[in-house]
């Protein structure tokens, strides 16, 4: 491994790590449309930079993306609150009126500058180690580095110190603001620092994979866990290994790193979403046809319970007799029954069911419970 490799990985690794911060907050209050607004919107405060400081490799081109940024945010915010549009209908109204005005702009008074997104905000992480900073005549690394490292810093200070804060505001505004917190102030405080690090990482490595790794891995955290901080942390190892996989295989496959980047992202997701211990989608469908089973196990036993001692008991508690009496098809049936056995619900005499001591308590619990 090369020094530029372990130096593209060591950045985008610092990425993924500030970006899943702020981006567990984004999932867990349905906002992750945000990021995709922000990385359009930011247009307009590029061009209108660019208007004061004519330079597109000037750093007040970031400052201006930043700020409008904070402007989509609170645009929607101030929409959203009317309640007369949704949530995702407010930034869908927001954001293509503001990329709209930087094109406009772009086209009347900068149409002969190559001004737009491309020019400073889509980054390319392969050529990220070769914009290096240079301090007092040495280089000290690359550039991207130290903005993304001091975002990261921001963003872990941030989380912090308002901790208990953005925890109350998110769980419920409700309760915060009963308790003297400030819901709208946390909230616009969370937004600016979705928009500087969403901004700072699209210099570094582009916006399809900021917008990936801002969503992905916090998504599957957010499956994997409810307490908060382990959340956090899931999320950022997760994007950490996102980056790190994804960079080998973009080697591998001599593919775009970005983009094997985001793969490996949605790879991740994929298998949590699947394999989850507790939400993902095998353990639900397990945990249904446990249900299932129980269902039909304590639907034997009341059977059983209601014709215990009756002149009919012989009849009700033969196995073939259930088919007729509950409906249920000759395969289901046997699958019940088998349940029932092994649960310690019954006991199999023959063609006979008849119910142990621990089934005629739990049909008799589960009649009261009823």
């Amino acid at each position: 491994m090369t020094f530029e490799q372990f130096e593209i990985q060591l950045i985008a690794s610092v990425v993924a790590a500030a970006c899943a911060i702020p981006g567990v907050f984004l999932v867990l209050r349905r906002m992750a449309m945000m990021s995709d607004a922000i990385s359009h919107a930011i247009l307009l405060g590029i061009v209108l930079a660019f208007f004061v400081i004519p330079d597109v490799s000037s750093p007040i081109l970031i400052i201006g993306a930043a700020l409008s940024g904070v402007l989509t945010v609170s645009l929607v915010e101030l929409l959203n609150k009317t309640r007369l549009v949704k949530e995702d209908a407010s930034i869908g109204l927001v954001f293509p009126v503001l990329f709209s005005i930087g094109v406009i702009l772009i086209a009347r008074y900068a149409w002969n500058v190559h001004l737009d997104v491309h020019a400073v905000l889509l980054g390319e992480l392969a050529f990220a180690p070769f914009d290096r900073l240079i301090l007092f005549g040495s280089d000290i690394g690359p550039k991207s580095l130290y903005v993304m490292g001091a975002i990261l810093i921001l963003n872990l200070i941030f989380i912090s110190l308002f901790y208990k804060e953005l925890k109350i505001a998110t769980f419920d505004a409700g309760l915060a603001a009963a308790l003297g917190f400030s819901p709208g102030l946390i909230h616009y405080g969370l937004m600016s620092l979705v928009s500087v690090t969403a901004v700072g990482a699209f210099d570094a490595v582009g916006s399809i994979l900021v917008v990936a790794l801002m969503i992905a891995p916090p998504a599957a955290a957010y499956l994997l866990t409810d307490n908060l901080t382990k959340m956090i942390v899931i999320s950022v190892v997760l994007g950490i290994v996102s980056s790190i996989s994804g960079f080998w295989l973009a080697i591998y496959l001599d593919a775009n790193i970005a983009g094997a980047m985001a793969t490996m992202s949605g790879v991740l997701f994929v298998i949590v979403f699947l394999f989850a211990p507790e939400r993902g989608i095998i353990a639900i469908a397990r945990r249904r046809s446990d249900q299932r089973w129980e269902f039909a196990g304590k639907m034997i036993a009341i059977h059983l319970l209601n014709h215990e001692g009756t002149p009919d008991e012989e009849q009700e508690s033969q196995i073939e007799h259930l088919k007729q009496n509950l409906r249920w098809k000759e395969n289901f049936v046997k699958r019940a029954v088998n349940y029932s056995a092994s649960s310690g619900l019954v006991l199999v005499s023959g063609s006979r069911l008849v119910l142990t001591d621990r089934g005629r308590e739990y049909a008799k619990e589960s009649i009261l419970d009823d």
